[in-house]
């Protein structure tokens, strides 16, 4: 018979200068959160390691930031207000890499709070949806709360954790955070979309970065034929592609018959469909993401975005300036593994403006932005004007493909700018 608790007791175990570990995407422990917010009176010093939180970050908020410190390794929209003041901060690291700082005793996890799917018939509860970091941090973390929720679905791979391991477990029905990128697409981003496609090859292995540009290319991919996927995340938009056997997994170089994940964030209907499904495998990222796995598909086509890039290729994908905005993430495991893979593409795509008509392509990058993928990296780069192929160009070469990619409005500036520059 198992003992559920009250979040109230399962997180009377966190004590003042823990480093607390919190589940992302759709199953961030709020809930846990929650509770712990209403005990922050006898806390100080928490520190919380995690990725892609989603929903109400309770302990994100500012009146809470003598009690809880918001150290990001990927930052989403939750965290982003508290990762940019006093009361957090960001580690700039590959989302493959992730794990070793919990293996390796850089940033030791004292209790990871993680949502997962119910027991079954011998005692094994699944990470659900995210697999991802989650992986290493429960297998190094010295104690471990769980909310258990029927609404998680169970699925294969390497997200397997026995009861034995859980010291607290809440029972939880809350319906599961959701994210429907197709409702967000324009003509803008199908453009893109369409672009991107026209460089996808029959029997490629794709990955898809996450938002509104890597929906609006699978939404375009249903004339291709024997696709495999080998992605860090997984949405919506691969169902369909699956149903029509326009994604097969035939033809990778590794994992065949099965698309390869680390985590999936999107509606319901993605949820449903991971459920219990042997031909989907959510696998630890240290795996998924290491370039070397990566480039053992062959065609492997790597589809990332970006912020903005300059002239020169260099691209920023995590931040706008000095204001941290997201992560590294797997952006650069995945364009290096592309790259090296038998007929791979790395592609970057990217709208040449940004929706209040600020340029993405631009002379230099803002002061204090990070690069995440060097200009040594980039091969392709394609906007809703074109795409420019980057790789083996010199550097006035590469300006003047990336302005004919640009927005027309923006040509005349970046031209004078590349004068200057290049005389």
């Amino acid at each position: 018979m198992i003992n559920y608790v009250s979040p109230e007791e399962a997180v009377s175990i966190i004590k003042s200068g823990d480093r607390i570990f919190g589940h992302g995407s759709a199953c961030t422990p709020n809930l846990l959160y929650d509770e712990l917010a209403k005990q922050s009176s006898r806390l100080k010093d928490v520190e919380m390691v995690s990725i892609t939180q989603q929903g109400n970050v309770e302990i994100a908020k500012p009146q809470y930031k003598d009690s809880f410190y918001i150290n990001s390794l990927f930052t989403s929209a939750p965290v982003r207000e508290a990762v940019n003041s006093e009361n957090g901060d960001y580690v700039p690291i590959f989302l493959s890499e992730i794990p070793i700082l919990f293996k390796n005793g850089i940033l030791p996890i004292d209790v990871a709070l993680i949502t997962v799917s119910p027991p079954d018939a011998h005692g094994y509860c699944t990470l659900g949806t995210s697999v991802d970091v989650a992986r290493g941090a429960i297998d190094t973390a010295k104690r471990i709360i769980a909310i258990v929720n029927p609404k998680m679905p169970r699925t294969h791979g390497d997200g397997m954790i026995h009861i034995n391991r859980i010291e607290k477990m809440v029972w939880s029905e809350d319906e599961l955070l959701t994210i429907n990128y197709s409702e967000k697409v324009g003509e803008e981003e199908m453009k893109i979309g369409r672009n991107v496609a026209e460089l996808i090859d029959d029997k490629a292995t794709i990955q898809m970065g996450i938002g509104t540009i890597p929906d609006a290319v699978l939404q375009c991919l249903h004339n291709h034929k024997d696709l495999g996927v080998h992605t860090e995340m997984l949405s919506d938009g691969v169902i369909d592609l699956i149903k029509n056997d326009v994604i097969n997994n035939k033809y990778k170089g590794t994992h065949a018959n099965r698309t390869i994940t680390s985590f999936c964030f999107g509606t319901r209907r993605l949820y449903d469909f991971v459920d219990d499904n042997p031909a989907v495998a959510f696998m630890d990222v240290q795996h998924v993401n290491f370039p070397i796995n990566i480039m053992k598909n062959k065609k492997m086509h790597a589809i990332n975005s970006a912020i903005e890039i300059d002239l020169t290729g260099q691209v920023c994908a995590d931040s706008i300036g000095t204001y941290q905005f997201s992560g590294i993430g797997g952006q650069m495991d995945f364009m290096r593994g592309a790259a090296l893979s038998e007929g791979g593409k790395p592609i970057m795509a990217l709208s040449s403006r940004t929706k209040k008509g600020v340029p993405r392509i631009v002379p230099f990058l803002k002061q204090g932005a990070g690069v995440v993928t060097t200009r040594g990296h980039i091969h392709y780069v394609v906007t809703e004007f074109g795409t420019a192929y980057l790789y083996g160009k010199n550097l006035r070469q590469r300006a003047q493909a990336l302005i004919e990619i640009s927005h027309p409005d923006d040509r005349e500036m970046l031209d004078r700018a590349a004068f200057e520059r290049f005389k």
